[in-house]
């Protein structure tokens, strides 16, 4: 399933900034970070800490079709535990199960 993906909307930098979500990245508990702009192309690398990670896939999912496995993939327990962090970063919102998001994973690079 290619598709033709928009323009970047940030920088793969800007990714994974929160220093908890770095560290969960670190320790192999984090695989996956979900953003309302487009930050990497695939095959773009990050760098945390000095360690090097590949954007391998980039698409978009509704918050309401987020599993719990997604969830886990996050760094976070299951779909509610993400839903309490996301609404606790930004002041104000709330949940809406149609908004659409753009996910990024991406694995260690050896």
């Amino acid at each position: 399933m290619s598709m033709t993906l928009p323009p970047k909307t940030c920088s793969v930098e800007r990714l994974v900034t929160v220093k908890e979500d770095i560290q969960k990245v670190l320790s192999g508990n984090k695989s996956a970070q979900r953003r309302n702009g487009r930050y990497a192309d695939p095959g773009e690398i990050m760098e945390l800490d000095g360690r090097s990670y590949e954007v391998y896939n980039i698409y978009r999912q509704s918050l309401g079709d987020l599993t719990d496995a997604e969830a886990q993939a996050e760094g976070f327990e299951n779909v509610e535990a993400y839903k309490q962090y996301i609404l606790s970063m930004h002041k104000g919102m709330s949940w809406m199960p149609e908004m659409k998001v753009w996910v990024h994973e991406f694995r260690p690079v050896p």
